[in-house]
């Protein structure tokens, strides 16, 4: 056996893989995507489904690497617009610190909400467009059911659909 791969992954009948965890609905891989205004995918990382979104927040953000005319790429957005389960008062805080502004709706259960800000709120009507882009991942059957085993193999294929949807945006 090679030395990244383990024996475990190569049994036909255990159902798994790496990066794959326990949902309510069974085993499954989270997506976690960045996109910019129109919707092109610019940060993917893909993580077990075990995890909540807060937790994982910041390793997608370390993922964005948007190339510029000349100089360094960009790796920091201004604001992040995302949902209720990036509610967490310290995520807000870390991300403040790098100088991103978390734009994301307070769960119905937190009884202190310091950072509620209505005007800020009015951004999150544009939430429907990483909406629109998880829909567009979810047009690659490949991508919705994970038939692989190896984390390279469908990170390969997810890169491949990010590269189709940012081909079939801009052409």
């Amino acid at each position: 056996m090679g030395r990244d791969i383990s024996g475990w992954q190569f049994c036909a009948s255990q159902k798994g893989g790496t990066a794959v965890g326990k949902t309510k609905r069974g085993k499954g891989t989270k997506w976690m995507v960045l996109v910019d205004g129109q919707g092109l995918p610019l940060g993917v990382r893909l993580e077990s489904a075990s995890p909540g979104e807060a937790t994982l927040a910041e390793a997608t953000l370390n993922e964005v690497r948007v190339p510029r005319a000349k100089g360094r790429p960009r790796q920091k957005p201004k604001r992040v617009i995302a949902d209720r389960a990036y509610d967490s008062d310290p995520l807000r805080e870390r991300l403040k610190k790098r100088g991103i502004e978390l734009i994301a709706p307070y769960r119905k259960n937190n009884k202190q909400r310091r950072y509620e800000d209505g005007r800020k709120l009015r951004r999150y009507k544009r939430r429907w467009i990483i909406e629109r882009t998880n829909a567009w991942f979810g047009q690659f059957r490949r991508l919705l059911v994970r038939h692989e085993h190896l984390l390279a193999t469908y990170r390969a294929f997810f890169y491949l659909a990010c590269l189709w949807i940012t081909l079939r945006r801009c052409l």
